[in-house]
């Protein structure tokens, strides 16, 4: 039996965590399948976003302790966890986390990988490891420069729940929308990223993700290569063309989609 799910809609590869009997605990075959399906999408074309979510009532509800990832699989190596966090962040494609219910500890990692956070106003969230006698530092990497060390320091020490709403005033998530209204929230991401030229987009996140690393003089000459690279490029001569036609250039499906 699958621990995951994998749709192709509208030009964004739905991940669907599918261990709902266990509030998609990260166990080491989801770990595997997950990391797959970051694979799968990034190699094909016709993907240009990915969405992670949960089924049922919870998002993530962290590691699984009866097999965590990493743990051994029969005939199979083991995705470590931090390899599924580090694919999200390296991936080409933007990564939008649909938090459906509650996220804990590792599940958390998921949020703070992702590029864009849609997430159930009512949702509750909680580095709760300490409550446990660990600590959150695999995700600390990919959590810590969304929360700031102000917000990151109470929450790691107490492991207090906050909410959805809550997450989007600290800039951990973007948007906090009732339970009915996540999926179509979602699609209005889909739709948004949709309509910009697709090489643009991969390359926004490589701009956003590395200039911060850089200091000015390598910024500034990495950002005029870049520069130059997109205005000279097929798509951008498609784009402009479109704008000066009136139409839609030819990565916007008929539908908008």
């Amino acid at each position: 039996m699958t621990a995951t799910l994998y749709e192709l809609k509208s030009g964004a590869a739905w991940i669907t965590l599918n261990r709902p009997e266990n509030r998609n605990a990260l166990s080491a075959q989801l770990v595997n399948e997950l990391y797959a399906h970051l694979q799968g999408a990034n190699d094909d074309p016709a993907v240009r976003s990915i969405v992670i979510t949960g089924s049922g009532p919870a998002f993530c509800a962290g590691a699984d302790l009866k097999s965590p990832p990493g743990s051994a699989i029969a005939g199979v190596e083991s995705v470590p966890y931090a390899d599924v966090l580090k694919a999200i962040l390296a991936s080409p494609k933007p990564v939008i986390a649909a938090v459906n219910g509650a996220a804990f500890a590792g599940g958390l990692g998921l949020v703070g990988a992702a590029d864009i956070v849609i997430t159930d106003e009512a949702a509750q969230f909680s580095f709760s490891e300490v409550r446990i006698g660990v600590i959150p530092a695999v995700i600390s990497v990919v959590c810590l420069p969304k929360l700031g060390r102000h917000h990151a320091m109470k929450l790691f020490i107490t492991g207090e729940r906050f909410s959805g709403a809550q997450a989007v005033a600290m800039g951990f998530a973007h948007r906090a929308v009732s339970s009915d209204a996540l999926t179509q929230a979602v699609e209005e991401e889909i739709s948004m990223i949709n309509l910009g030229g697709p090489i643009a987009v991969q390359t926004c996140k490589a701009l956003v993700n590395r200039v911060p690393g850089w200091s000015p003089d390598e910024a500034f000459d990495a950002a005029s290569r870049w520069s130059v690279a997109t205005f000279q490029s097929e798509e951008a001569a498609e784009g402009m063309a479109a704008f000066r036609e009136k139409r839609s250039p030819n990565w916007v499906a008929e539908n908008g989609q």
